[in-house]
């Protein structure tokens, strides 16, 4: 497995020098950027870029990657996410009757093309839990949706 990274979504007013100051705060503690994406959308007066760069010689420990980099956001009026590549997200699965598309995820799961975890599939399909291959399903608990509750009006 490669060495982990972080990455950086950011969406800030567009102004001079926000490359300079998002890849200095990068650079100033340590870190090697090896992605880098922007986008300025000038009708909406909005910059937009995704950084990422390796955490292994990376200055400040995971945890205070957010807060010291939130120092450098706050005076740019900037949204963003901090994300890492080694941290995998928990997902549910709303599937229909149909159960061919719900077994490629799961198999791309299992393979590992797909880094998640599984732990719930819905279904307003009851067969859907008794589905032929549900020996592949064991750790995955299938719920139904809730029933909307439908009132009944006077004088109809």
């Amino acid at each position: 497995m490669s060495s982990p990274t972080a990455t950086l979504l950011i969406s800030c007013p567009d102004q001079r020098g926000l490359v300079a100051k998002i890849a200095n705060f990068i650079y100033s503690n340590g870190g090697n950027i090896i992605h880098a994406d922007q986008h300025t959308d000038f009708a909406a007066g909005l910059f937009l870029t995704r950084i990422e760069w390796q955490l292994e010689g990376f200055n400040l420990p995971r945890d205070l990657i957010g807060p010291a980099f939130n120092a450098i956001a706050q005076p740019l009026q900037a949204n963003w996410q901090l994300q890492f590549s080694d941290t995998v997200p928990r997902i549910a699965i709303w599937v229909s009757r149909q159960n061919h598309c719900l077994y490629d995820l799961i198999w791309r799961q299992q393979s590992g093309e797909l880094a998640a975890e599984i732990p719930l599939v819905i279904s307003n399909h009851s067969q859907m839990e008794r589905s032929p291959n549900s020996s592949t399903l064991t750790t995955i608990t299938f719920q139904s949706p809730p029933k909307p509750k439908l009132s009944k009006k006077p004088n109809s």
